[in-house]
Order: structure tokens, then sequence, then C-alpha cells
């Protein structure tokens, strides 16, 4: 299936040197698809309603400081191929182009609602994200958005103190409170000024009571429900007792299934591939899949690296955190790692990713690398 049938041709497009304050009024007025920043007339970035929680960024600011690129897609490219660039690009909307004229843009939300009717062979359970990163309710808006900035999530669910679920909070939840609040202050209002809304507790900015999710749920019904009730996400429950949270469904995990719910072979996914130096993309799948053959009772069957650029650098090299993550049969795998320059944050995650591996209960090294892997763990 190719995409031409879900494009829009109808989308929001701003000037490079439009004032962020233009930009931060069309997402007041509801379009939360993103917006097509253009110079000359010709394509440049998108800017998203995530990129608005940089709190330090003023109302003058040009729209081209705030832009990000974003892959740009053939009108007739496959639905599934379309769906790994927007993962990989860490983006929810992308430009679509007709040769070299921009014919429209293609979202997150098309894709699924497009593909909803085939995604009832998996459940929940096969695609959530188990490590869920939570806050608590009385913590402050300030520190839920430092929280979402260092682990590249947009939504976080919210406990009390006995470790029930009590809400979720998101980035269009912080986003609406923040710019309601430019709004007063542009009218002499103090009560507008930054400081206030970053102090403001997450138990007033969350959503409560919360949707969520069973893990035995088939995907189908989850992406129903994301789109019915336009969530980026559901908390996900286990056990018969919806205030447990066992994990988070996204519609960026759902956009990653695609791929490995149609084809056989192990997929392999990378987010923020831009930051990419000396090693590729091509030599992430060798590692990766290197590591599969060296398990027999391991069938691994999707791959996901994320990868995140730190302000901190060594010699001009910025310092990376990677992490993997592998949908098996036997359960979820991960590891992470710090490193200068991705290759080495990646290798260090690999490592970590091994090492996990023989930790799990059932999966057995094959005996041809067994005293090979052993060796090289000991000399870590």
């Amino acid at each position: 299936m190719d995409i031409e049938a879900i494009v829009t041709r109808e989308f929001t497009e701003v000037a490079t040197d439009e004032r962020l304050g233009k930009v931060r009024s069309v997402f007041e007025r509801g379009n939360r698809k993103g917006i097509i920043v253009t110079g000359d007339g010709d394509y440049e970035g998108v800017i998203t309603e995530k990129q608005l929680l940089q709190s330090h960024v003023e109302d003058d600011t040009k729209a081209e400081a705030m832009m990000r690129s974003a892959p740009q897609v053939d009108r007739r490219a496959d639905v599934r191929d379309v769906a790994r660039m927007l993962v990989e690009g860490g983006v929810k909307v992308a430009p679509v182009f007709d040769g070299e004229q921009l014919y429209g843009i293609i979202s997150a939300n098309a894709i699924l609602d497009a593909v909803v009717d085939n995604l009832d062979v998996l459940t929940v359970g096969d695609i959530y994200t188990e490590d869920v990163i939570s806050i608590l309710e009385d913590a402050t808006v300030g520190k839920a958005i430092n929280q979402m900035r260092e682990n590249g999530i947009s939504r976080l669910p919210v406990t009390n103190e006995n470790g029930y679920l009590a809400g979720v909070v998101t980035t269009y939840d912080i986003t609406d409170v923040a710019v309601r609040d430019m709004d007063k202050a542009t009218r002499g209002d103090r009560g507008g000024d930054i400081e206030r809304v970053l102090d403001i507790p997450v138990h007033d900015v969350m959503v409560s009571p919360v949707d969520t999710v069973a893990a035995d749920a088939t995907v189908d019904e989850a992406v129903a429900q994301m789109l019915d009730e336009d969530y980026g996400g559901l908390v996900v429950t286990d056990g018969g007792d919806d205030r447990l949270i066992a994990g988070i469904v996204t519609k960026t995990d759902v956009l990653r299934a695609l791929t490995y719910t149609e084809e056989k072979h192990m997929d392999v996914q990378i987010t923020n591939i831009d930051v990419l130096d000396t090693i590729t993309r091509e030599d992430i799948v060798a590692n990766i899949e290197s590591v599969s053959e060296k398990y027999a009772d391991m069938q691994v069957q999707h791959a996901h690296v994320r990868l995140k650029q730190h302000k901190e650098k060594l010699r001009g090299t910025p310092l990376i955190y990677a992490q993997i993550r592998l949908r098996t049969n036997v359960g979820q795998i991960g590891g992470t790692g710090e490193g200068y320059g991705a290759e080495s944050a990646f290798r260090v995650a690999l490592d970590k990713l091994e090492r996990n591996v023989v930790e799990l209960k059932g999966v057995q090294a094959d005996e041809e690398y067994e005293g090979q892997l052993l060796r090289k763990l000991g000399e870590l």
C-alpha cells in the first residue's frame, strides 16, 4: 500500500522569518499535526508542538530557529517505509513531494487510521514499552518538562504517594497551560510569568481519570481508542488492577510494529539517525543481527535503537546516549550506554545488551559462541 490515498493537501505553512508567537497561536487554535516551514517558497523543515516546550524561546524568535528536519516522502512511497521514516526521524508529520514539488503532508494518524483493521494479529503486550518513567502528582511542571526532555518522551503517567496511577500529563497539557499564561503575560498580568508556570504542581495540569488499555487487548483496539480520543498513547495495565502501571503503548510503538507484523525477518529501526557519525545504519543492523544469531533459543522479531545527543562534548565530539531494545519470543531485552560519539555509545549499549541476554532465563548461548562471549565479558 502506498501513501498517495492518505496524504492530506491541507496544511499550515509559515515562512522561515515568521515570529514564533504566530506559530504558537496556530497550535492554540487546534492544529497539532505540525507546521511546514518554507523559505522563498521552498521546503525547509517542520515545527511540532513538542518543540514549543522549550520555554526559553521568546515569541519574537524566528521560525527557522525552531524548525527541525523531517524526512521528505514521495507521494507513491510504501506505507511501511514511511512509518519507518517517521519513527527514525522522531517526527509525527512529514512533507510529501511529487517530484520536486511540495504535494502535501503525511501524519502518523493518517497511517494508523489506514492500517488499523490489520492490527488485530498483535496484542498490546507484544509491542508496549515496559520501562515506564512516571512522576509524582505533587512534582512541578518544570520537573515534568525536564523528564520529558531528558528521556525523549511526550507523556508521563502520574502516580500518588502509594504508587497507584493518578493521572497522566502530556506535552499537550503543558503547552495549553503555557500558552494561556503567555497570553496573560502579554496583557501585563504577572500571573503569566513563566516561572509561575514551571512551579505549578503536576496534579493541576494532569488528565484524570486516565483512559487505560489492558496488556491482552489487541493493537487495533488500542489504536482505535487513541484515534477516537486523540491520544498519543495509553497507559497499559495488567493483573486486573487498572491502578497498577504495566507499561505505555504509543502511536510510535504501533508505527514500529508495522514492519514486523507484515514481514518475517527481524526489523531494525533507529530513532535520531541523524546523530550517526563514524558508524552507519548498516553497521548497527549487522551488529544486532550478529547478537541475534548467537542464541539458538531467542528469536528477535524487532530491534529499536534510540540515540540521544547531550550538550556535553569532548574535543568537539558530543556525548551520546544509546538504548537498544529487542522484542523477542522470550520477552523484551535491552541495553543502554553512553559515549562520546554515536559509535562509542552504541558499542557500550551492545555490550550491556549481550550481558542481559546471557542473564535472561531460558536463553542459552550456542556452544560455538559461548566461550568467545564469556571471554569477552571477562575482559570488561
